[in-house]
């Protein structure tokens, strides 16, 4: 069950309500805004690294091969004004990040999830699935969600999160080693 709080936080209640309440609250801050939330991105930016690595995907695994550290990479997301750092909580404490990146002039897209990451104490308790909610309502407009085709827990989770937030009105497409959803976040998707 998912409830909405205030602008911004879900509530998400899996299976059974918890005495006193849903078992968890959800809510993002944009990290430029929280000067600690640039140090904990880069004190899990690892481990992220390590979920892609461990499944082959992507030029990340290779990042300080080429000469760009993880605080490098963070600095770089914060530094672009065409990205949207996020921090997700889970009841107020950091449990992950997001980054959206506005795409201008894009027949396809005015928004791509770039990237996100759950840390794993905290995965399979549908805090993802709300927090991608929340970001998908707060930048209203046309999305693409790109996937790396062997990693199939995240196609199976994206597969997964737009059916639900879409009512299934959105397109795949794949090819080039990727997996791709393209979809519409506009009002009459909410609910």
């Amino acid at each position: 069950m998912v409830g909405r709080n205030e602008p911004g936080q879900v509530s998400i209640c899996p299976g059974s309500l918890v005495a006193g309440g849903c078992a968890m609250t959800v809510s993002l801050r944009d990290a430029r805004e929280h000067v600690a939330d640039h140090a904990w991105i880069q004190s899990v930016f690892r481990d992220y690294l390590d979920d892609l690595r461990t499944r082959r995907t992507g030029l990340f695994p290779v990042l300080g091969a080429v000469g760009l550290a993880e605080p490098d990479q963070v600095q770089a997301w914060l530094a672009d004004r065409n990205a949207t750092l996020l921090t997700i909580l889970d009841h107020g404490q950091r449990a992950g990040f997001a980054l959206q990146l506005r795409r201008h002039g894009d027949a396809e897209a005015d928004y791509r999830m770039a990237e996100f990451f759950i840390v794993r104490p905290r995965r399979r308790r549908g805090l993802g699935r709300a927090a991608a909610r929340l970001i998908f309502d707060r930048f209203a407009g046309r999305w693409e969600v790109v996937q790396d085709s062997s990693n199939r827990e995240a196609i199976a989770f994206w597969r997964n999160v737009l059916a639900a937030y879409t009512h299934g009105d959105y397109r795949e497409r794949t090819g080039h080693g990727e997996v791709r959803q393209f979809f519409s976040s506009a009002s009459s998707n909410k609910g």
